[in-house]
Parts: C-alpha cells; structure tokens; sequence
C-alpha cells in the first residue's frame, strides 16, 4: 500500500502539470466530457438493469404487448449507450494526443535544456534510453492512466449506484439456507463485497512480481533496439573490422535477455490468467447460487432474479477492478518508475550545472577575453586533470594548444564551452559573445544537406547562394547543386569531407570564438594549410584556438599553449606570449 501511494504522488506530478499548462483549457474540457459521458454510461447500466427485471417478468407472464415495449426502450437505450461509446473513444483519443504532445515538449526541453542529454550521460545516471522514455513510455503513460482512471471512476460510480439497487433486492429476496430464511441484510453486498476482497488479494498474490518484470522487460527491449542502431550507425567500421560476427553475439546476448525476461513474464501471467479467468467465471453463476432458493421458494419471480444476478455482477464488477486490469496496472506502475527515473536523471544533471562544486562559467561585462582563473578541471570521478589560472584568449589571437593524448585538451574545451561541470574554478566568457566547437567528427542531423550545413541555425536562415559560395570555398563544390538532397550525412560522407563541411559551416555563423579539435586532423597537409588559410581570409575578426599534433599548424598561429604533466594534473601553459594577431601580421 506505501508503494502504491508513492505512485499515485508520482503521477499526480507527472499528470497534473499537463491540466495547468496553457492547454489546460482544452484538457480540461475534454476530461470533463469524457467523464460525463462515462457517468452517462452508468445511468444506462442502471437503467438496464431495471429493464431486467420488466423484461424477464414480461417473458414469464406471456405479455406480447410488454415484450414489445420492452424491446424498444432496450434498441433506446442500447443506440444511446452505442453513440455514448464512441464519442467518448474519440475525445479519449483527442485528450490522449493533446496531453501526449504536452508532455513530449516537455520532456524534449527539459531534456536538451543546457546540455542536460550529455551530462546525464557523464554522470552515469540510470536513466537508460531516453529516446523509449520520451516515445513509449509518454505513449503508455497517458493512454494507461486515462483508461485507469476512468476506469475506477465508473467502478465507484457503478458501486455506489448499484450497491443501493443490490441492498433493497437482498431483502425482497431473502437468504434461504436448509429451507429456512435468515435476516441478514444486504447479504447480496456482502456477499459481493467478500467475493471481491477474495478474489484482489489472490491475484495481487500471484501477480505481484510482474510490475518489476515488466520494468525490465521495457529496458531489455530499449537496449537491444538501441544496440541495433550502433550497428547501423557504424555499419562501416564493423564491416572494416569483419565484425559481423562480434557484433552477432552481442546483440543475441541482450535479445537473450529480452527473450528470458519475456519467459519469466510468461510464466507469471499464466498463473494470473488461470486465477482471474476461473475468478470470472465463477462470478456469473455465484449469483445465482445466492438467490436460487429465494426462486424456488416464490419469493421473487425471474425478472427479480435476473435483475439480482446484473446487479450483483455489476457490484462484483466494481469491487473486483483491480482484479480485472491487474496485467494493466503492473505495466502501468513500471511506465511511471521509468518516466519518474527520466525526470530525477534530468534533475540531477541540471544540478551538476548549479552546483557549488562545479565549475563557475561567467560573462562579465566590458570583457573581451576568455579567462581562466583557478581552474581545475576534474574527471567524474573527482580525479583532477587540467589546471590553469591566470590564462587568457585575447580577441583576434590564433591560439594553438598541444599536449600528449589524454592530457584533457578536448575537455578543457568542453569546460569553456560550458557541458563539462566536473571541477572548480571559474572561466570568464565575454558577454554576448558567440562560440563554435568543431569537434574531429561533426555532427550532422539527418535531412537536407543546406540543414545540415546551416545547424544549428533555422532551416532558411543562410540563403542557398551563400551556402554554395561556402561550399566552393572549402573545396566541395560538387555539393552545391545537392542543397536539398537529404540524406544520413554522417554516413554518406568521408571523415575528410565532413570536416570541410564543419568548416563550411563555421564560415557560415562567423562566431566571435572558434575552438577547433583537431578538427582538420582527416585532411592531408596541403588542403589542411589551404583551409587555415581560408580561416585568416574570411574570418579575420574571429578569435581560433586549435588542438593539434602536426608541427605544421604552428605556421598558422600565433601563440602557442602546452599542457605539460605536473604531478598529478596537466597543467596549461602558455610557450609564447600574445603576438600582433595573424591577420594583421600576415603570418600563414
């Protein structure tokens, strides 16, 4: 029971957001109506009910004219409870899509806010596949706790509107037993209500251990389909690599999970099946055992006795909710421990950010430097491994850092350009000032090749001669007529290519600062100085700081930085002070 409280406080957070946001009108609007037309749908039971007893006893009398009125107040009531139905599907459906969409939105801006996606993965929260968590799991939450809860609603609603019917019936039907009566009553409901408490204990008994089976289920299913996407994603190294093989195992070693779980749920379903299906049936004839002998002694006709046996089901129907969608909710529970999970994952890496102990990014005003002042940059483990303090990047300056592999470059870059939280100190960053990391392998979404150029700006935003201009400048122009050809760039394209393309774009935006990580390093020598060189011409206000190995790059920069070891941290400093900037030196 403190679990199931604990869950319900997870979805109130979870739900009720969605009904306060600016779509709460139309929430709202629609949960009502799906609600009215629910309460609707009762009133019909009810009145379905009370048709039993004039039907039947019309059919024992031999009434002709009875039986036909009879039959056309049913075709009334089953053609209203027909439409009833439908429309509440369909605005069910039309709430499930608003309320679903809201809540995708959501999860897609709290998730990608600030670099959150990638400080979760640093911090190795347990927060797996977030794609199946903002896609299957937002799906099955709103459709499970829509048809939960309306569900118990109507089962309240049916409780409290036929336990009044079923009470006055016990006592125009009496318990017989050894051929005598015995006062006891509403014995009906209580009968109903002992039968109910049976039946929701047994199978919350036999079932419980399928809310953690179904949990791991949705888990052994995201990773495996996300391992498939690795294999996709870099089909050519495996193929390379005559990995085939490998990678055969593996991913039949986690579909062997999804597999082993999937027998174990199986099995415990099976139990629960046999259980609720007997359940079930046993409860159409129970009834009847109950008020049989009131029957035979006279005390009721048959119409009495029908109506008796359709509202105790519909008695035992509402009390034994839980019992019927028990499979249901067990899903249900393990959808809400998922998305609950997401949300305290994404809590956590905002926190990463905020915390007293991370690293400090600031944006002073009147500055137009990059400073670091008693940095000390961390793994996620807390092991130290970059220091600098007192260290600027001036304005205009080309900026060439070096160090053995490992020594932190590419994560001090990631430090300045404010995802990586792990250490102290502070970097001043010049206020409204732009920056652009070109990493070694850029990334490129999928779609228009003119998109995936432009990232992250807005499709349109550059116009298409400009972007063929860009084009030709870095040596692709073979692309420029492939504008709207749309395509898996990444795939399509060799390491070489797409790093003129990541240069095409940083002429494109034009930032203030521009933080290259070995990003020409798939370039021979000749293209890689020819590059550098349109960098100088084109970009001459643009501050650059490379990291590189070649000696060659030293032609076209101006001050160079090292990260040298110094016991336990790697320590960056400068090997030459600021020159007159490249551009005005005309070196390179």
């Amino acid at each position: 029971m403190k679990n199931f409280r604990a869950t319900l406080a997870t979805v109130w957070r979870i739900a009720i957001p969605y009904f306060r946001s600016e779509d709460k009108l139309a929430g709202r609007t629609l949960l009502a109506a799906v609600i009215a037309i629910e309460l609707s749908l009762v009133a019909i039971d009810v009145l379905v009910n009370q048709w039993y007893a004039r039907f039947y006893n019309a059919l024992q009398e031999r009434a002709w004219d009875a039986f036909v009125w009879e039959l056309g107040i049913f075709t009334v009531l089953a053609t209203t409870a027909v439409v009833l139905a439908v429309y509440q599907l369909y605005l069910n459906q039309w709430l499930q899509i608003r309320w679903r969409r809201w809540l995708t939105i959501h999860y897609l801006g709290e998730w990608l806010d600030g670099a959150n996606h990638y400080r979760m993965q640093l911090s190795g929260d347990a927060a797996d596949n977030p794609d199946q968590r903002i896609t299957e799991d937002v799906k099955m939450f709103v459709e499970q706790t829509l048809g939960i809860f309306i569900g118990l609603l109507s089962s309240i609603v049916t409780l409290a509107s036929f336990v009044v019917i079923l009470w006055g019936l016990s006592n125009a039907a009496p318990l017989h037993l050894f051929g005598g009566e015995l006062e006891i009553p509403g014995y009906l409901v209580w009968g109903a209500l002992i039968y109910a408490i049976f039946g929701t204990a047994l199978t919350h008994w036999i079932g419980s251990p399928l809310v953690n089976l179904d949990f791991h289920q949705q888990r052994f299913e995201a990773d495996f389909r996300f391992n498939l996407v690795r294999v996709r994603e870099n089909s050519e190294q495996i193929a390379l690599l005559k990995g085939e093989s490998a990678e055969r195992e593996r991913l039949l070693d986690r579909f062997g999970r999804v597999v082993g779980n999937w027998y174990a749920i199986m099995s415990r379903t099976k139990r629960v099946t046999a259980f609720t299906a007997s359940y079930a049936q046993a409860a159409v004839i129970f009834p009847f055992v109950l008020v049989a002998p009131a029957y035979f002694a006279g005390k009721i006709q048959l119409g009495g006795m029908m109506q008796t046996a359709s509202a105790f089901g519909s008695v035992q129907k509402a009390l034994s909710f839980f019992v019927t969608i028990y499979r249901s909710l067990a899903e249900w529970r393990a959808v809400v421990a998922r998305l609950d999970g997401f949300e305290q994952s994404i809590g956590s890496a905002a926190r990463l950010q905020q915390s007293d102990e991370a690293i400090e990014v600031l944006t002073p005003e009147g500055h137009d430097e990059i400073g670091l002042e008693q940095l000390l940059v961390k793994l996620p483990n807390g092991a130290p491994l970059v220091a600098a303090s007192g260290f600027r990047i001036s304005t205009g300056e080309r900026l060439l850092v070096t160090g053995p592999s490992g020594a932190g470059k590419s994560t001090l870059f990631r430090a300045i350009a404010g995802i990586w939280p792990f250490g102290t100190g502070t970097i001043s960053i010049p206020k409204q000032t732009t920056l652009m990391m070109l990493p070694q392998r850029p990334y490129f979404p999928v779609g228009r090749l003119a998109d995936a150029i432009m990232y992250p700006a807005r499709s349109g935003e550059f116009g298409p001669e400009r972007i063929r201009d860009v084009l030709t400048a870095v040596g692709l122009p073979r692309f420029a007529e492939r504008l709207e050809e749309e395509a898996h760039w990444n795939r399509m394209l060799s390491l070489g290519e797409q790093q003129r393309l990541g240069l095409a774009r940083a002429l494109l935006h034009a930032p203030d600062f521009l933080f290259l990580d070995e990003a020409t390093a798939s370039l021979d020598e000749p293209s890689e100085a020819k590059l550098y060189r349109l960098l100088e011409e084109k970009l001459p206000f643009t501050t650059i700081v490379s990291i590189g190995h070649r000696s060659t790059l030293e032609a076209f920069h101006n001050r160079d930085a090292v990260l040298t070891h110094d016991g336990e941290v790697f320590v960056l400093q400068a090997r030459s002070e600021p020159a007159i900037p490249a551009e005005q030196s005309g070196a390179g």
